[in-house]
């Protein structure tokens, strides 16, 4: 049973950005959520620099709306980055000391060895707030956590897992097709604690998963069931429609195999304007809706993206769950310190207005709240250690005073997507038409793709379980991105024709 003045969570997780990339010049003041004093955001100062081949490249506004390179976002491109060139990890431990000092050259070695040309300190750059207005009125309306670090120094699913397990099963790396065949094949990634959502089901709690496209990455995790997930475009109708879940995750769409060009997600190969729309949609969505005055929305990102934080990642209370050198850990990672800063913001109409936490959280914090909020018992140690949000909810009563709408995304002139709709006027197969497979020839392992066909692989299982060998030989197969593309085409073709008979479930 549900405790407090909540009945609705929502968590919205977007993609790769770090806290001073998105807010460092938002200049943002308000209230300590701890001490009540009058304070300001933990944002930069315009000192902040990294320096690479004698040159110094300092911090500054006016981040460019597309990246014209991914940054390094792996385990060895993260240590880089903390701890400065030459830096080494050496398994089980411990983390080298961190000086923030590495990013340019990070950066450069990608640009590099995609040879292509990018300014090495594209990587210090960091958005205005005109630029973000949606992420900024949000976060000056609510809660902005200025501490809240993501769980491990590395890649996204790595990361994401521990929102829904508060631990990553040994994973350290973004896994390879290879890996997630093997997983499948052995019935599952499995987690030695499960997850969140397991705990969730024992006591009844009804949850919903919404997809901005197809393959949400979620539906990647053993127990996720096709029925779970739903379409992000129903989402602002469902909640006008006596919405029946207690806890609702969502997840952009990414558009992986065309390097995310017309995604919701706010990676940075794509128009971050495009999640700010998302952003607004949802945050409106819930406002407007029959279970505002009991809702409360998380609103973060899963790592930082490669881009430079001032603020080094603390000490960690390891999960506990998995050792180093154990199953999935290719670096011996210890998970005993955090990643870096990411945006983190807390709404609810039982928060008051314009408050600035700068205690730490990280993503466990997320299972954290909902242990407390449905009476559960830690997943891992990590969560056992986790702040949860629940002391913000300090109202005795909802705000009236919420907006409720926020300002419309920026106009970056980014063209070639369809415009984004809160409600689907642009469906997702036409933002996937306009986005064309970047680079077809390309190894199909690299960053995200594997874990959104692994997402795309369980629910073509799902829908064929009797032909598991042929499905888990042709993704076994799959080489290139060229290939990747034509397997999410055919398995979202077969989603599709599901949905159409009305056998997706509300």
């Amino acid at each position: 049973m549900i405790s407090g003045s909540i009945q609705n969570i929502f968590v919205l997780m977007l993609e790769n950005r770090a806290f001073d990339h998105m807010l460092g010049y938002s200049g943002i003041t308000g209230t300590d959520a701890e001490s009540g004093q009058p304070t300001k955001i933990n944002g930069v100062d315009g000192s902040e620099s990294n320096t690479y081949n004698g040159t110094t490249y300092g911090i500054d506004q006016g981040a460019d709306w597309v990246m014209p390179v991914d940054p390094g976002h792996e385990f060895p491109d993260v240590l880089e980055q903390l701890s400065g060139a030459g830096a080494t990890y050496p398994s089980g431990g411990p983390y080298p000391p961190i000086n923030n000092s590495g990013f340019v050259a990070s950066y450069a070695a990608v640009c590099q060895a995609a040879k292509k040309q990018s300014d090495p300190g594209e990587i210090m750059k960091c958005y205005s707030p005109g630029q973000l207005p949606v992420l900024n009125a949000l976060a000056r309306e609510f809660v902005i956590c200025d501490g809240w670090h993501a769980s491990m120094p590395g890649p996204t699913w790595p990361n994401r897992m521990f929102v829904h397990a508060a631990s990553s099963g040994g994973l350290d790396h973004s896994p390879t097709t290879a890996e997630i065949v093997l997983w499948e094949s052995l019935d599952g990634f499995q987690f030695p604690k499960g997850t969140i959502f397991d705990a969730l089901k024992r006591k009844n709690v009804s949850r919903r998963l919404y997809g901005g496209d197809d393959f949400p990455m979620l539906a990647g995790l053993k127990g996720i069931e096709l029925s779970d997930i739903r379409p992000y475009r129903y989402f602002g109708q469902d909640l006008q429609d006596n919405y029946p879940y207690a806890y609702t995750f969502i997840e952009p769409s990414y558009n992986a195999a065309a390097d995310y060009k017309c995604s919701t997600s706010q990676h940075p190969l794509d128009d971050v304007t495009r999640g700010e729309a998302l952003i607004k949609c949802t945050y409106e969505a819930i406002r407007n809706s029959p279970l505002w005055n009991g809702s409360l929305l998380i609103v973060t990102w899963d790592e930082h993206g490669g881009f430079y934080d001032h603020v080094a990642p603390p000490e960690a209370a390891p999960p506990g769950d998995t050792v180093p050198g154990s199953g999935h850990n290719q670096y011996g990672f210890a998970f005993d310190r955090y990643g870096p800063r990411v945006p983190a913001l807390i709404v609810s109409p039982l928060i008051p207005r314009n408050l600035i936490d700068h205690r730490l959280y990280d993503h466990a914090s997320v299972p954290a709240t909902l242990e407390v909020l449905f009476d559960l018992q830690p997943l891992t140690n990590r969560d056992g250690a986790a702040r949860d949000l629940t002391p913000l909810l300090t109202l005795p009563a909802p705000r009236a005073d919420a907006p409720a709408s926020l300002p419309s995304p920026a106009e970056s002139g980014v063209g070639g997507c369809p415009p984004f709709s809160c409600s689907g006027a642009e469906s997702m197969e036409a933002a996937s038409a306009a986005a064309a497979v970047s680079d077809p020839a390309a190894s199909v392992n690299a960053g995200n793709l594997p874990s959104v066909i692994h997402a795309a692989m369980r629910q073509d299982l799902a829908l064929a379980p009797e032909q598991k060998s042929r499905i888990l030989a042709q993704v076994g197969s799959l080489r290139t991105r060229g290939d990747a593309a034509k397997y999410l085409e055919q398995v979202g073709q077969k989603l599709h024709a599901v949905q159409q008979r009305g056998q997706s479930g509300h």
